[in-house]
């Protein structure tokens, strides 16, 4: 069972300067506390998500918001659904990977479906989620046909593009999409087969196996049943390469005592240290096998100091060095049918 809490990534601060708005007049529209965008981990209700977007659509109080928006977004925004969906190899990929890590950002899911000749990407809200602001769909709708023209830096048309609610301005969104809008009974974008197997040039599959793992745990602390353990340790995956690994600092970013923290963690049969090493351990072997990363790269993307400890380290878990671990896995992936 899923909370109904989504992020609100710090990608907005930047963004909406982009636009030219104050966050914080924004935010005082919405109702909401005028620092949450200088907080970390913040997490908003449907409810409040809708209405924060209101806010930002009161503060333009422009009708071609859903525009300019997505000509303010650059590919170097890391949401996690953009940064999934820029490594992928095609359209195709980048919105299933949407649709599987949608849930990170907003109260919606993707419904992917495909066949010889088309894509078609519909927008689906929960009914228990409240009306979304027509703005917001709007706006999805053509980030979708912006993210096929960033990664594959083509003017990408759409066959079609469908909604309840189609705006006002038909012109310039006509301009934008090379075709009208159409009134439809659901929110949809379909494409020709071909555009959606088109390559992307910004794939990079490597660094997206390096990173999947990260946007697995954070998906999976949507789940209400999530334990204390995986919380800590979806928190080091983002703290390790920046060194902040201390019990300390993590105790604080999962809003607990050094003390309460470690109480949690003994009645869950753990131990800060081993849920530390065992971390490490796994993402060593994932950046060793999936990835190409140099072994001194990837002794700081664990938090170490230095790489002759991360050497020490690792011939502890597998009683050989990291090169040996590296050239006898792909060894033995070549050789497996």
């Amino acid at each position: 069972m899923h909370s109904t809490t989504y992020a609100l990534d710090s990608t907005w601060r930047p963004l909406l300067k982009d636009l030219g708005i104050s966050s914080v007049n924004v935010l005082r529209r919405a109702g909401l506390a005028e620092d949450l965008l200088n907080r970390s981990g913040v997490r908003l209700e449907a409810a409040d998500f809708h209405r924060f977007w209101e806010g930002i659509d009161a503060e333009l109080a422009d009708p071609l918001l859903p525009l300019n928006l997505c000509r303010a977004v650059r590919s170097e925004s890391f949401s996690p659904p953009i940064f999934a969906a820029l490594c992928s190899p095609n359209l195709l990929v980048a919105v299933q990977r949407i649709a599987r890590f949608k849930a990170l950002v907003a109260p919606m899911r993707l419904d992917v479906r495909e066949d010889a000749h088309q894509l078609t990407v519909g927008l689906v809200w929960p009914e228990n989620g409240g009306r979304p602001p027509t703005s917001l769909v709007l706006t999805e709708l053509l980030f979708i046909v912006t993210l096929a023209r960033i990664g594959t830096r083509e003017r990408i048309q759409p066959q079609s593009v469908t909604t309840t609610a189609p705006p006002t301005d038909q012109d310039a969104y006509a301009d934008f999409l090379g075709i009208r809008i159409q009134k439809g009974k659901r929110h949809s974008v379909v494409f020709s087969r071909s555009d959606a197997d088109r390559s992307f040039l910004t794939s990079n599959e490597g660094l997206w196996s390096a990173f999947e793992p990260e946007l697995r745990t954070r998906l999976a602390q949507l789940d209400a049943s999530v334990t204390v353990g995986q919380r800590v340790r979806s928190v080091l995956l983002e703290a390790l390469p920046g060194g902040g690994i201390e019990m300390e600092d993590v105790a604080r970013r999962v809003g607990m005592s050094r003390r309460t923290l470690q109480r949690h963690l003994e009645s869950e049969g753990l131990t800060y240290t081993d849920l530390l090493q065992s971390t490490r351990h796994a993402l060593a072997e994932h950046y060793l096998v999936k990835t190409d990363l140099p072994v001194a790269e990837i002794s700081f993307l664990l938090g170490f100091e230095e790489p002759n400890s991360f050497f020490r380290a690792f011939r502890g878990w597998c009683s050989q060095s990291p090169e040996r671990f590296r050239e006898a896995s792909r060894s033995h992936v070549k050789l497996t049918p």
